[in-house]
């Protein structure tokens, strides 16, 4: 297989998440553009939805804190509250933690479901829930079943032509890709950070040896060869090829991709604004790249995992990075008019534990964990369901993944009962349990 690899964020379980592009099992020469356009094409037989909806995710992997971010619990005893305090937002009688003061700015575009909950606290298993709706019965970093981002390329597709379908920003998670549905609905990385001065995209341009002129002599010396081809070629089988290397052909020599993929030419306030590291330009790399056609897009905001020293990590490293990209997205959004197509929402594998541990940190915990929503022609500015005392379990209104997931599906025009078959023939729904959140639709 072939990696892409990107930025590194370690988990408790030992093992090193870094972000790649599985592309399939190469050859000599490896599997070329053309092969994936083709893998996908004979590949595709579900209908497309006839919309241009989008949905950026961003996936908190480790596992972020509800407690110290949207469910803070100021009554409950000091082993349990911690050291955060809630402060008012936009939106009368909705409270955050003082740590998200730009978020609470923009509540009115936003919706808090406080009681997603889960059974399983391994970061494996729990991560494949949330990004499939399945729960795999051994730790895995890999899919059994198709992520939710692989599911849209392969019913929808991307919005625009000469455009991916789905996209991970910086590089990809576990449990992202496509599972059973083939290699053809992984997704596209950029194997480069955007925070990067020099951050370019491989595979969507040519390469700076080879000026245009060159590049379509090389097509025609392809043009030539597939003639030869199908002068010996009875059967016709070669006929197919064409369509897939003109396609190409059209996205490595055409504008639409490159200039997506080109944050340089974003204005230097506005990703100020976003943040100037790695998730705030993947954050807003996003939103360029739905506005251009794409109709999923992953970014991989991970280092969740805070065992040890957990109030310091919130407030010194991931809060504030992770308050300035949500708020300038949803902003952005809102400012563009796209609120009603581009759907936002952020979540990782699970919540953390109500009691803090000796370090000072928070362990794993399913029990309980909030998923936020922005956007997508949702109903905004409210918090959704609540827990109890210690923010241990729901105590009202509790919501799964598979539920998280198809609210996404039905911004998408998706049906998530629609069903795939898998290696063995076997028919599999999308989701086999869940429907979407009444509240939000």
């Amino acid at each position: 297989m072939l990696e892409v690899l990107g930025p590194r964020y370690r988990t408790c379980d030992g093992v090193t998440r870094r972000g790649f592009l599985k592309v399939g099992a190469l050859g000599l020469a490896g599997l070329t553009m053309a092969d994936h356009l083709r893998l996908k094409a004979q590949a595709a037989q579900a209908g497309r939805a006839l919309n241009d909806t989008a949905i950026i995710l961003f996936w908190l992997g480790g596992g972020a804190s509800h407690l110290d971010m949207y469910d803070l619990k100021p009554d409950a005893p000091s082993e349990f509250r911690g050291e955060f305090k809630e402060i008012d937002t936009n939106v009368p009688g909705i409270r955050i933690s003082e740590q998200l003061p730009l978020e609470a700015r923009v509540m009115d575009k936003i919706s808090v479901v406080r009681s997603v909950t889960h059974t399983n606290a391994g970061h494996g298993m729990g991560t494949h829930w949330m990004m499939t709706g399945y729960v795999p019965t051994l730790e895995i970093n890999d899919n059994l079943n198709p992520s939710a981002g692989s599911v849209v390329a392969r019913m929808r597709g991307a919005n625009a032509p000469e455009m991916p379908p789905y996209v991970c920003l910086p590089n990809t998670p576990p449990s992202a890709n496509a599972a059973y549905l083939g290699v053809a609905y992984n997704p596209f990385s950029p194997g480069g950070d955007p925070n990067n001065d020099y951050f370019q995209v491989r595979d969507v341009a040519r390469s700076g040896r080879v000026d245009l002129d060159r590049f379509k002599n090389r097509r025609e010396l392809l043009s030539g060869l597939d003639k030869m081809r199908r002068d010996i070629d009875l059967q016709g089988a070669a006929e197919g090829y064409d369509s897939f290397y003109r396609d190409a052909f059209e996205i490595i020599g055409g504008e639409r991709c490159r200039k997506a993929f080109n944050i340089h030419q974003e204005d230097p306030r506005l990703r100020d604004r976003y943040g100037r590291d790695s998730w705030g330009q993947s954050a807003l790399l996003a939103r360029r790249l739905v506005e251009s056609g794409v109709t999923f897009v992953t970014v991989n905001m991970g280092g969740w995992d805070t065992h040890g020293n957990n109030f310091n990590e919130l407030k010194t490293r991931l809060l504030p990075r992770y308050d300035k990209a949500l708020t300038a997205l949803v902003q952005d959004i809102y400012d563009r008019g796209l609120d009603k197509k581009v759907l936002v929402v952020t979540y990782g594998e699970f919540g953390r534990t109500p009691r803090i541990n000796p370090t000072a940190g928070r362990d794993h915990w399913p029990g309980a964990a909030s998923v936020v929503f922005s956007g997508g022609g949702l109903n905004m500015g409210q918090m959704i369901g609540s827990t109890d005392a210690k923010a241990e379990y729901p105590k009202t209104r509790a919501v799964g993944p598979q539920d998280v997931l198809a609210t996404m599906y039905h911004v998408l025009g998706i049906d998530y009962r629609h069903e795939f078959y898998d290696g063995g023939h076997r028919p599999i729904p999308i989701l086999n349990v869940g429907k979407p959140i009444d509240e939000l639709i």
